[in-house]
């Protein structure tokens, strides 16, 4: 075991210190094709950053993710096309012990030099723990967890004491903020583990013009638009936004909003709260599933990206954002705030209308469009895949 540890981590060391590409077969376990959204996107980005290094990847994904009276909106598969190049195997059943043994075992026997599992929830964490311990059996693979959440922003109970489970079968952890990071201390302070931003979402199309996105989405050529984009849930802080739009001033600058995502929820109270406020002429609701074809036209339609949540870790939908160069305002929650700075590429406000309802005016008024979209270019070179697996690879050291 010791000859074992060490020669692994030689090779991460010798790969770190020499740029040298070693083989390696990596398993990731998570959600991928057929199922949709970021989960899907960002596991299968990462395997093919892998494969671009030379590595064999398989990933498993879920046979059963949620059952359907868990899942909050209309479907949880894609209607998109198969992503080309990838071996998926669909074999996880969330909620059956029996089907955890069977697939750890099987992953076991395959042997590869490392696991990586994606955890959000700690809904999944029996399934995913179980799976890690039968891996770890075979006293081989080294198995690691890019966490979303540890702690999540919906409370349950039980929560604390699925995570602990999870975190015990784990190795060392990737978080994508440092909020996350910090709330892992609360079940273990000594394994391996790295604060590493999420990358950028590169996959979502073309940067196409402003004009033909407007063009494809029948909007306004010269009008003013926010996006709000992404499924939405009640920390996500639409109301805020809601609020915030019906403000005079940026009435009379006649600034819209684009609503695009999925209800997580009653849509119930934001119809309410549209019709109260009198914005209705003001706000475009796009609220089905944007498909990955799609999401190019609502980003490079729009002038600013506002994320007005209430609570927050990170958000894939700022690193689509940046790949697609558009400013941003965000609220300073969990680790929004670390990769956008203020003033430079956007605006980092406290959740509360009126002061997002300021930034927005301020942002129009001053027209900051142009120095903010420079900004962006220039910052978004921190965030490549290239230093997801890096950090991987050096708390594998």
């Amino acid at each position: 075991m010791a000859k074992r540890n060490f020669i692994c981590i030689f090779a991460f060391w010798f790969i770190h210190q020499n740029g040298a590409i070693l083989y390696m077969k990596i398993i990731i376990v998570g959600t991928a094709y057929p199922y949709r959204g970021g989960l899907s996107a960002f596991n299968e980005r990462l395997a093919y950053e892998y494969l671009h290094n030379g590595h064999e990847v398989e990933i498993y994904t879920f046979s059963l993710q949620y059952p359907s009276f868990l899942f909050p909106g209309k479907t949880q598969y894609s209607d998109e096309p198969a992503p080309k190049g990838l071996t998926i195997h669909r074999r996880i059943n969330s909620i059956n012990p029996l089907n955890w043994l069977k697939v750890g075992r099987e992953i076991a026997k395959k042997r590869p030099d490392m696991m990586i599992t994606k955890y959000w929830l700690p809904f999944m964490a029996p399934c995913l723990g179980t799976i890690e311990r039968r891996v770890r059996c075979n006293k081989h693979t080294r198995i690691i967890s890019i966490l979303d959440n540890i702690i999540p922003h919906e409370h349950r109970i039980g929560d604390r004491i699925f995570s602990r489970y999870f975190v015990r079968s784990t190795d060392a952890f990737i978080a994508m903020s440092r909020s996350v990071l910090e709330d892992l201390n609360q079940f273990n302070t000594t394994k391996p583990r790295k604060f590493c931003p999420h990358p950028l979402y590169d996959h979502y199309g073309d940067l196409i013009t402003k004009e033909e996105a407007r063009k494809i989405l029948n909007l306004e050529p010269s009008g003013h638009y926010v996006l709000f984009f992404g499924f939405i849930r009640k920390y996500k802080g639409l109301d805020l936004l809601l609020d915030a739009i019906a403000d005079e001033q940026l009435k009379q600058l006649g600034i819209k909003l684009i609503v695009a995502g999925e209800f997580y929820g009653d849509p119930k109270p934001y119809m309410e709260q549209i019709d109260r406020l009198g914005i209705a002429d003001r706000v475009v609701l796009c609220t089905d599933f944007i498909p990955d074809s799609q999401v190019n036209r609502y980003f490079r339609a729009c002038d600013i990206v506002a994320q007005p949540y209430k609570s927050a870790t990170q958000s894939g939908v700022t690193q689509i954002a940046f790949h697609f160069e558009k400013p941003m305002l965000v609220t300073n929650v969990g680790g929004l705030s670390e990769i956008v700075p203020n003033g430079k590429i956007g605006y980092v406000v406290e959740p509360d209308a009126h002061l997002i309802a300021d930034a927005l005016v301020k942002y129009y008024d001053e027209q900051r469009e142009a120095s903010f979209t420079e900004g962006v270019k220039e910052e978004k070179q921190k965030y490549g895949w290239d230093k997801m697996t890096e950090s991987i690879a050096e708390i594998m050291n």
